[in-house]
């Protein structure tokens, strides 16, 4: 029966007699996710409990506004509230409702600019997947990948990106029906079978954007649980 599903499977990469492309591949992917282009234009609020063993949830209130240029964070776990804010050029920091932080604490919950910056590179290009991908710098395997990942047969792509922009290689598991996208993970080196994978489920939706609900992580090496990322509410602005 799994041979069944594999034939089947290789079938489907099949378009009009021609063959499937990475590149167009993400491009149905993309228009399953974002079927209006929303996302280059998006302007809402997402709310996200981090679960991981052994700590309390973290929630993190996000607000993005790419017309604007603006990102802010705010970041709750036990009594500890981080607010990271960038506008344009500026940017904003408090610690438990003061902007006046100790170097200690600087040091402790890395509150600085830098640090701000990749929270908002993190975020925007966790939930803006698949259609980051487009994004300068993505380099997309002209190669689909066929994987059987937990049960079930996908179609993948191979990412990679120009050394300024990142070094990791990366791979997007998508339904071969819907082109949702359903898993992805990453490797620093292949070989080594480093890295993390990442299960999706469920679909938040907001202004016709389609958002996995829920993001379990876990390392490639042995299938350890790190944690769970839960998109618990969506609001537009």
């Amino acid at each position: 029966m799994r041979y069944f599903f594999l034939f089947a499977l290789l079938f489907l990469i099949k378009t009009h007699g021609q063959t499937l492309t990475g590149p167009q591949l993400l491009e149905k992917a993309i228009a399953h996710h974002d079927p209006n282009g929303a996302w280059e234009t998006f302007k809402g609020k997402l709310s996200i409990t981090m679960q991981t063993p052994g700590n309390g949830d973290r929630i993190s209130d996000i607000i993005i506004d790419f017309s604007s240029e603006y990102f802010s964070l705010t970041m709750k776990r036990d009594s500890t509230i981080i607010e990271r804010t960038l506008h344009k050029n500026e940017c904003e920091l408090a610690l438990n409702g003061s902007t006046t932080v100790s170097e200690e604490d600087i040091k402790t919950h890395r509150l600085t600019c830098e640090r701000t910056k990749i929270m908002k590179d993190y975020y925007t290009y966790l939930y803006g997947l698949p259609m980051k991908l487009k994004d300068p710098g993505t380099i997309i395997d002209s190669k689909i990948y066929s994987k059987h990942f937990r049960g079930k047969d996908y179609l993948a792509i191979k990412v990679s990106y120009e050394k300024e922009v990142g070094e990791d290689i990366w791979y997007f598991y998508f339904d071969p029906k819907t082109y949702a996208m359903e898993v992805y993970q990453f490797f620093h080196d292949e070989e080594k079978n480093d890295g993390e994978f990442i299960i999706l489920n469920g679909i938040e939706e907001i202004q016709g954007i389609k958002m996995p609900k829920t993001r379990a992580w876990y390392y490639n090496k042995d299938d350890k649980y790190l944690g769970t990322d839960i998109l618990t509410e969506t609001s537009s602005l």
